[in-house]
């Protein structure tokens, strides 16, 4: 649809890419237009780190408040614990109240990078839906919240339509998640005014579901707005690769790796994510984006460079950047570079060459080491390495040396002191 926003929001989502759709063009940027919006965004604790495919929604909200707006960052303390089964073929395993909370501090150590939790109106919201969740009266709940909901028409939301027509098994536990997911909108709305959820588009389904409780429980009119599920443009999951997820805590896959898979942008994306992933120009994302030959490389440099400054800090930027210079251009080490470091009481007399290769965290397991090697695709010190057998001992290990799975991927060896 052509729709000519009034709002710097709206105006900045629709020009970089990251509308996909909204339950009400007109009527949410009128809203933003009258003053500041709180919107949010649950983020349900999985894991204690969250990945790039999570960082359209973390700029989404980062846009929200660069624009005058009040994002609002909602853990999923409450819902972890059911599982959200949107186009998942099986049941999310349950974890426990420790290792919820412990995601839980992993995951805000991502945001704290991204949005201003100042005291201010605009300031960001850190919240946990087990606030209200976790005391809820299960008779209370079906009578005053569950009575709206058509079980007809719960099971015509693709979502769970896609897992029902494979037959498999959809929980009475899972088929709560979107009356729970409802619930904190409508909480949200009550608590702290709060106007329009932002979720990925298969979170459409759920996002409704939250507007029509509202209405009908507070008679208020609030908003949705989705953002397109990303692909690469060779058809692969955003923020997934070969290696695992491309984590956004340091802790979990370190900057350099980090900065490396941006820089290995596919030419085609380059534009696109520029705009989605960076606060550059959108004229100049789309300079960048346009060019060809050799100067595409340089623009997965500024993309890198822009992306990992947001989410690691400018230093850790140019330590990769010198690191990857370094590694490629001059056949070099680098000194940025994963590091795995062994005790003397590790090496014994000797550490096999397929050992090292899994333990730096460049194949998955030693049958994969073995296959790299036989394909050739494995060095040492930027020499093949032809024999799966090789043993390094104290003397090989004298000094750090660096292990390469392909062209792109380098990791260090060295002896700890």
């Amino acid at each position: 649809m052509t729709y000519h926003p009034k709002s710097d929001f709206m105006h900045v989502m629709m020009e970089r890419g990251f509308l996909a759709d909204c339950t009400d063009y007109q009527g949410f940027d009128e809203a933003l237009s009258k003053g500041v919006v709180p919107g949010y965004i649950g983020f349900d604790a999985t894991a204690t780190s969250l990945h790039v495919g999570s960082l359209i929604q973390i700029m989404t909200l980062r846009w929200l408040q660069k624009t005058g707006h009040k994002p609002i960052t909602l853990m999923g303390g409450g819902t972890t614990k059911v599982g959200d089964p949107s186009f998942r073929a099986d049941e999310r395993p349950l974890l426990t109240n420790e290792q919820i909370d412990s995601n839980i501090a992993g995951i805000k150590q991502v945001f704290a990078k991204y949005l201003d939790y100042g005291d201010t109106p605009t300031g960001a919201l850190m919240l946990n839906n087990a606030e209200w969740l976790d005391g809820l009266n299960y008779l209370e709940f079906l009578r005053d919240i569950g009575r709206h909901f058509s079980v007809n028409r719960m099971l015509s939301f693709e979502s769970v339509k896609s897992r029902l027509d494979r037959e498999q098994s959809l929980s009475f536990l899972e088929f709560n998640y979107m009356i729970l997911q409802a619930y904190d909108f409508l909480e949200l709305n009550r608590r702290y005014g709060c106007l329009v959820q932002f979720g990925g588009s298969d979170q459409w389904g759920n996002i409704v579901n939250g507007i029509d409780l509202t209405r009908r429980v507070l008679d208020h009119e609030i908003y949705g707005l989705t953002t397109p599920l990303l692909t690469t443009s060779d058809g692969k999951k955003m923020g997934k690769t070969a290696d695992g997820a491309i984590w956004l805590n340091s802790e979990q896959r370190s900057p350099y790796e980090f900065w490396q898979f941006w820089r290995n942008t596919t030419d085609a994306d380059v534009g696109r994510f520029l705009r989605l992933y960076t606060e550059m120009p959108v004229e100049e994302c789309n300079r960048l984006g346009a060019l060809g030959g050799a100067e595409i490389n340089e623009a997965k440099v500024v993309l890198a460079n822009a992306v990992t400054t947001l989410c690691h800090g400018a230093d850790a930027a140019a330590a990769a950047e010198a690191t990857a210079r370094e590694v490629f251009e001059k056949g070099g080490a680098g000194d940025d570079l994963p590091t795995l470091e062994l005790s003397p009481a590790e090496l014994g007399d000797g550490i096999s060459i397929v050992q090292l290769i899994v333990r730096s965290g460049l194949a998955k397991s030693g049958k994969d080491a073995k296959r790299l090697i036989s394909e050739n695709g494995a060095r040492l010190d930027d020499a093949p390495i032809g024999d799966p057998g090789l043993m390094l001992d104290a003397a090989a290990l004298s000094s750090p040396v660096k292990l390469s799975a392909g062209k792109k991927r380098h990791a260090l060896v060295r002896l700890a002191d």
